[in-house]
């Protein structure tokens, strides 16, 4: 069966829905757990979308991206999240920014499970293996890209938020002060197709290991 442009698309929602959802969840269930109810106080701590979702950051541009370029680019609101409510604030901010990318990569594994049911069902000719194959390739994409986007060095970015938590202070204060600059400098890496040299090599080898999870499953 030969999916339309807009199946593909309507495929493709409920998978980037979830994924960015789940991920800011996870940092607002995290950030309660740790001692800082600042998120649940604004009604962050719940898997509503939602809540979560920015209309043009997490649908329309990823989804144009997506089909356009086969490269997701994409945002959602940030959870709020205030550091002197933690008793560790150091270790704790470490790990509720890990998280959201440990949340992706967890439900990587699940869609990679509904991958390998759609890929059986396709020699029986089941009208649910091609639409559900393609939600788990375009699942598992989503979840490692947006786990390894989030996990690059750079504030306001997991990753950066985590390097800031195990620098010295001298110089995580130094590279918190990125932080009003992350934006700018995600899009210059992103229009000089940088950003695609950097995460290209991880995405690929983590897309094969998965790849060859849905077989031997």
């Amino acid at each position: 069966m030969e999916l339309t442009l807009i199946q593909k698309i309507s495929i493709g929602l409920l998978p980037i829905l979830l994924a960015v959802t789940v991920h800011e969840a996870a940092h607002a269930f995290a950030a309660n757990y740790f001692g800082d109810g600042t998120a649940k106080f604004l009604g962050r701590m719940t898997l509503n979308p939602i809540k979560h979702i920015d209309p043009l950051g997490t649908i329309i541009i990823p989804l144009a991206m997506y089909v356009l370029t086969s490269f997701v680019f994409g945002w959602a609101k940030p959870v709020p999240i205030n550091v002197k409510n933690f008793k560790n604030p150091r270790r704790d901010m470490a790990l509720v920014a890990m998280a959201g990318p440990v949340s992706n990569m967890l439900m990587a594994l699940g869609w990679a499970g509904l991958t390998a049911v759609g890929v059986a069902g396709l020699s029986s000719g089941s009208w649910y293996a091609e639409p559900l194959a393609l939600m788990g390739q375009i699942g598992i994409f989503v979840n490692i890209l947006l786990a390894v986007f989030n996990l690059l060095p750079l504030p306001p970015l997991d990753g950066g938020r985590v390097l800031v938590a195990i620098l010295p202070p001298a110089a995580a204060n130094r590279v918190s002060q990125l932080e009003p600059w992350g934006f700018p400098i995600l899009l210059l890496l992103l229009v000089t197709g940088a950003l695609s040299a950097i995460l290209s090599p991880i995405l690929m080898t983590l897309l094969d290991w998965f790849n060859g999870l849905v077989q031997w499953l």
